[in-house]
């Protein structure tokens, strides 16, 4: 099964965001990431990434861009999830798979809407593929 485990931000002071999401939610500093810093709540990997000068991936026409980028699901199988995907409607926008094991890498897709989002079969820092869920009845 699927788990989104990836989240990607732009931000206009990565470090300032990291901060932020310390205090405000106690997640912890997973890594560098080439453009910010990577926070994790234990689960999920949050990248905090200011894109400078560059456009921001799927919202080049948008100058100083701030929010959403796009969402990351790690897969079990990357060509048997890519098949779902566009036997679904979505579509491959770029990347490849890495045969390094030591390499995070991501491919690209987008929803029939347009929406990218990535998929991996290596995670991301901080993320933990899977969970087990809280028992029923527990604390919210």
């Amino acid at each position: 099964m699927s788990k989104l485990r990836h989240i990607a931000l732009s931000v206009p002071d990565p470090e300032a965001a990291a901060t932020f999401f310390e205090q405000a939610f106690g997640m912890t500093r997973a890594g560098r990431a080439m453009r910010g810093v990577y926070m994790s709540d234990g689960t999920v990997n949050v990248a905090l990434l200011n894109f400078g000068d560059e456009p921001v991936p799927g919202f080049e026409k948008q100058k100083n861009y701030y929010g959403i980028i796009h969402f990351g699901v790690w897969v079990d199988d990357l060509e048997a999830a890519g098949a779902k995907v566009t036997e679904a409607g979505g579509a491959y926008v770029t990347g490849r798979k890495e045969t390094d094991p030591n390499v995070f890498y991501e491919v690209k897709y987008s929803t029939p809407e347009g929406i990218v989002f990535d998929m991996t079969e290596s995670g991301w820092r901080g993320a933990v593929k899977n969970v087990t869920p809280a028992e029923d009845g527990a604390a919210a």
